[in-house]
């Protein structure tokens, strides 16, 4: 998967649950409405979608698309080369 297709991949699937026609690169989401419920709900979707955990304090930098965009990213690439290792 292209970095490109990821990116608008989230932001098809936050879209969705924040109820948004459009994120915005460089809206945080709190500027678009987004909760403390739909920040979990998000983070729970993207875990089941990509089959990753995200641990509390790597939360801080899931403010926007591009915090949970290099989060992804960051989480898949070590999945990645965890399965490479075994």
């Amino acid at each position: 998967m292209s970095s490109e297709n990821l990116k608008e991949e989230l932001r098809t699937l936050v879209a969705e649950i924040a109820e948004k026609d459009a994120i915005p690169d460089g809206a945080t989401f709190k500027e678009l409405g987004i909760d403390s419920m739909m920040g979990v709900e998000i983070v729970a979707a993207i875990e089941r979608q990509y089959q990753i955990k995200i641990e509390d304090d790597e939360l801080a930098g899931f403010k926007d698309l591009d915090g949970a965009y290099a989060l992804v990213v960051k989480k898949l690439q070590a999945k990645s080369a965890t399965a490479a290792a075994e």
